[in-house]
């Protein structure tokens, strides 16, 4: 790299690009990033979902119900003799209705063989339109040690099925104390 002593009388403007402003600010945000990724790590894996004050849903036949948890230690599903939990290593499992154990292929199918009853019955996409009330929704019951990827899984399916709405089910707080 050369630098200009400034000899000679003929003054020309500077075409080389200063970097140290840029070195500066890589460092900063390398310094910012190696302190802050550890912290949300530890914070993240101890969420609990919120006990939150609600009211109760007028829920249509049509709305459909989804549990999301994981397997535990042992490789055992929540309806299995023996369960002690879900765990966050554990494999995710989605429970269709409430009822019936999917993965992630069957989900979506039966997600889009559900609506799709539910459109024709309305009378098809316009009849919908026309009453968004009839719209079913989907709501999900996660476990509180079901890690996200397994619930974002699940809202991914549902979603890409053509669910428009989405809601989760949480436990209610005691109004009276």
């Amino acid at each position: 790299m050369a630098i200009s002593m400034g000899g000679g009388g003929e003054e020309k403007p500077m075409s080389d690009i200063n970097t140290t402003p840029l070195v500066d600010v890589m460092l900063v945000l390398l310094i910012i990033f190696l302190i802050a990724v550890p912290v949300a790590i530890q914070t993240i894996q101890k969420l609990k979902i919120p006990v939150m004050p609600s009211q109760e849903s007028k829920d249509k036949v049509e709305n459909l119900l989804l549990t999301v948890s994981t397997t535990d230690g042992a490789g055992r599903s929540a309806g299995d003799p023996g369960f002690e939990g879900a765990q966050l290593g554990g494999e995710c499992r989605v429970y269709f209705n409430n009822i019936t154990a999917v993965d992630s292929n069957e989900l979506l199918k039966l997600s889009y063989e559900r609506l799709d009853k539910i459109v024709k019955r309305a009378g098809g996409p316009e009849a919908l339109k026309n009453n968004p009330e009839l719209v079913p929704q989907v709501h999900i019951r996660g476990d509180i040690a079901a890690p996200w990827r397994c619930v974002a899984g699940a809202i991914y399916n549902v979603q890409m099925a053509g669910y428009p709405t989405v809601g989760f089910i949480s436990t209610p707080v005691d109004p009276n104390g």
